[in-house]
């Protein structure tokens, strides 16, 4: 699979999965401790993988802008 192809099924995926942490984060006094578990718990392992998928993909992007070489000094 392309990488862009992959970073068009991954984007959405890690948009949903914040989204459900967030929601379940807020309103986790609100569900059942199982669904709160499997929601919570559950889903923030699969975003820490998702997360590592997105930043394997995009690591030529994240070399480029954030480990940029310092300009040379003139002289």
């Amino acid at each position: 699979m392309k990488r862009s192809t992959a970073l068009k099924v991954i984007n959405p995926i890690l948009a949903v999965l914040v989204i459900s942490q967030l929601l379940s984060g807020i309103f986790g006094h609100s569900l059942p401790y199982k669904a709160f578990e499997v929601l919570h718990r559950g889903g923030g392992y699969v975003l820490a993988v998702v997360i590592v998928l997105h930043l394997i993909l995009n690591w030529n992007w994240v070399k480029a802008t954030y480990f940029k070489r310092p300009a040379p000094v003139a002289s």
